[in-house]
């Protein structure tokens, strides 16, 4: 089947299956491989997206969903060819290890500041929760966190 959809602020179409993740998708189909493929079961956070402002996991999202929506990627975050400023703080305070969850602890993050301007250590903790890091043991995520807030 063919669907449209905007990602990133461009209208996209794709020939996808009706049980295609929209994971694969962004991946496979139209080049975006920020948002990662883990757990495939909305528990690990690496392939967050927000889809119509609202922090989702792409694994759990049928493409065939998101027909018509707005998705914003990792990819998409970027303001002006310059890193956006979670970005740029995840890679000041050196919250950037293998990678792999790092997407979507940006995405989450952009989320969080988005509803969130100031939030404490407990709302961080709370938005996060549904991101895994096996390499950086979460205190220079938190410590981008604070300072993307900052910013």
């Amino acid at each position: 089947m063919k669907i449209e959809l905007s990602v990133n602020g461009e209208r996209k179409e794709a020939d996808v299956w009706p049980g295609e993740s929209l994971l694969f998708t962004l991946r496979e189909k139209l080049g975006l491989p920020g948002s990662k493929n883990a757990c495939e079961q909305g528990e690990c956070g690496s392939c967050s997206v927000l889809l119509d402002e609202k922090l989702v996991c792409s694994c759990l999202v049928l493409t065939a969903q998101a027909q018509g929506h707005e998705i914003v990627t990792v990819e998409g975050i970027a303001e002006d060819d310059r890193l956006h400023r979670v970005q740029e703080a995840f890679v000041q305070t050196g919250a950037v290890q293998c990678g792999f969850c790092t997407p979507g602890l940006i995405v989450a993050t952009v989320d969080l500041l988005a509803h969130r301007p100031e939030p404490s250590d407990d709302e961080i903790r709370e938005a996060l929760s549904g991101n895994l890091c096996r390499c950086t043991g979460y205190q220079k995520i938190f410590d981008a966190v604070r300072l993307a807030a900052r910013a």
